[in-house]
């Protein structure tokens, strides 16, 4: 017989999980209103919306007894003597009440309260079989770590409401100087609702704008979305990444670090890839023009247009049937009912560009990036804000106040010297009249000579009238 501590928590569980799907299980509510019942029900206990539902499987399939959690121990454990099974029900019972205690606490309050003998339990025996339970140290610390992270599964109802990014190794190419194997990344931004791929590419670098990229690009073809979330990498969390999302209204959610599998959906989509991996290996590509197409193809013909566990899942956690082939990315993108919101192109352009100040030094030019580039001999000695895409830096938008803003050519060494600068008429020499400052020197001098008469004025003055004024 199982010990009554042991029972009363069955029952204390039970009443607990038939609370929370109470209004799901009356009388009356139809299968709409029970979607929307769920959601709730799993935001205010903070549970999933799985959990729920297998807890109204439950109740439907045997009433409340049916809503009992399943003893951990097995009525059948013999264990070293007589009456075992009670005993470690009650270590359980012990153990759940305060995971933190050891198992020399536990032996230590089954002796005193004379459940077993001095001695007759030892510290490796009920440690064999609280870990068979489920109970054991290492076990109690993922369960708590689990308990007090807020990496829930969750899935957002609709397309664009949030788009997950991420970087994963692939593939080394001979891209390199002299034919030396470079390092490849695949970059991709993933809609968290449909799995469907926003954006993604092959790259040579993993820095920053690798990552500008992607959300640019998704951005122009799908439109903006409500907000995003990411890791801790530092191509994540840049100050230019964080600055253009807000000025096109995105919000930016990080996940708290070391918590990787809070963003499960892009994780389950990397490993997908291996499989591209393999293929690009077993065709020998060797240039990134040939990645980026093979990888192209696998997202457009393979990976879109194949079933995805993940949302039969989200349906089937929601009481909705999915059909027997199940639901691609694709169809699951395309028949959404939200619309899709564009944002015009000038306005996306401007808020992904880099915004630096450069000085132009005496001869017109401005230095970027170890590179020379001209801008206007009127502006020498200025302090210049230059634009560009980290994409296509040789590309420079030059601005001051005062003037139309310009794009500035790289420097031409050769061809530069070999001709003289074109000076703006407003900036040629012109010839003088006369010497204006050899005339202000004079002007000078008589003021000076007209300041001592006076003081010579003054002086004789006050020595005549014999007073101190």
């Amino acid at each position: 017989m199982e010990s009554k501590e042991i029972v009363r928590w069955q029952d204390t569980e039970a009443l607990r999980r038939f609370q929370m799907i109470a209004p799901l299980v009356a009388d009356g509510v139809d299968a709409a209103r029970r979607v929307e019942l769920r959601k709730e029900i799993a935001l205010k206990n903070d549970v999933s919306e799985r959990t729920i539902r297998r807890y109204e499987t439950a109740y439907w399939s045997n009433a409340f007894e049916g809503l009992k959690p399943v003893s951990r121990i097995s009525g059948e454990v013999k264990g070293p003597f007589p009456g075992f099974a009670k005993v470690l029900d009650e270590a359980i019972l012990l153990k759940r009440e305060v995971p933190s205690r050891s198992v020399n606490q536990i032996i230590f309050i089954l002796e005193s309260e004379k459940v077993v003998q001095p001695g007759q339990l030892t510290r490796p025996t009920l440690q064999r079989y609280l870990y068979r339970a489920g109970f054991g140290r290492k076990q109690m610390k993922k369960y708590s770590e689990a308990q007090n992270s807020s990496s829930k599964r969750f899935c957002k109802p609709h397309r664009m409401m949030l788009a997950q990014a991420d970087i994963k190794y692939v593939m080394k190419l001979p891209i390199g100087k002299n034919g030396a194997k470079v390092q490849c990344y695949i970059a991709a931004l993933i809609d968290d609702h449909s799995r469907f791929i926003l954006s993604s590419g092959v790259y040579d670098h993993q820095d920053a704008d690798i990552v500008e990229d992607i959300y640019r690009k998704a951005i122009l073809k799908w439109g903006t979305f409500q907000s995003t979330y990411v890791d801790n990498g530092k191509q994540f969390v840049s100050t230019q990444l964080i600055r253009t999302l807000t000025r096109l209204g995105i919000k930016h959610k990080r996940a708290k670090p070391y918590a990787a599998a809070s963003k499960g959906k892009i994780e389950v989509y990397n490993r997908l890839i291996n499989s591209y991996i393999a293929e690009c290996k077993a065709e020998k590509i060797r240039t990134l023009e040939e990645a980026n197409i093979f990888w192209d193809l696998f997202v457009e013909e393979y990976y879109h247009d194949k079933p995805h566990e993940g949302i039969a899942e989200y349906y089937h956690a929601q009481g909705v049937d999915v059909p027997e082939e199940g639901i691609t990315p694709r169809q699951e993108f395309n028949r959404d009912s939200v619309s899709l919101r564009f944002l015009d192109a000038g306005v996306v352009g401007e808020a992904f560009l880099h915004h630096e100040s450069r000085i132009v030094d005496k001869a017109g030019c401005i230095s970027f990036r170890g590179m020379k580039y001209e801008t206007s001999i009127s502006l020498i000695g200025a302090t210049v804000e230059i634009a560009y895409d980290p994409m296509k830096p040789e590309e420079l938008t030059v601005s001051y106040p005062g003037i139309p803003s310009f794009t500035a050519k790289p420097l031409q060494i050769g061809e530069y010297c070999a001709q003289k600068p074109e000076i703006p008429a407003s900036m040629l020499p012109v010839e003088p009249e006369s010497s204006r400052f050899l005339a202000a020197l004079q002007r000078k001098r008589e003021e000076t000579k007209q300041h001592n008469a006076d003081a010579i004025s003054f002086a004789a003055f006050r020595k005549e009238a014999g007073s101190d004024v």
